[in-house]
């Protein structure tokens, strides 16, 4: 049996709050940017690690030829 995803769960008990009375406009609209404002950071993240593994390595020393 799998895990059910954190953010499906909070989702749920979140809407069975609003199940009598609906949320106000204002409230849709203030999750809705929360969601966009959420995916802008894991979008971050992935530019930060692409930008880690592109960067040119660090040389650690110079090569010398030993006879």
């Amino acid at each position: 049996m799998s895990e059910r995803c954190v953010f499906c769960e909070a989702g749920e008990r979140m809407g069975r709050l609003f199940e009598h009375v609906g949320p106000s406009e204002e409230v849709k609209n203030h999750f809705r940017q929360s969601r966009v404002e959420f995916l802008k950071g894991i979008r971050r993240i992935i530019d930060e690690r692409i930008e880690h593994i592109n960067r040119p390595r660090e040389t650690r020393g110079t090569r010398v030829t030993v006879d």
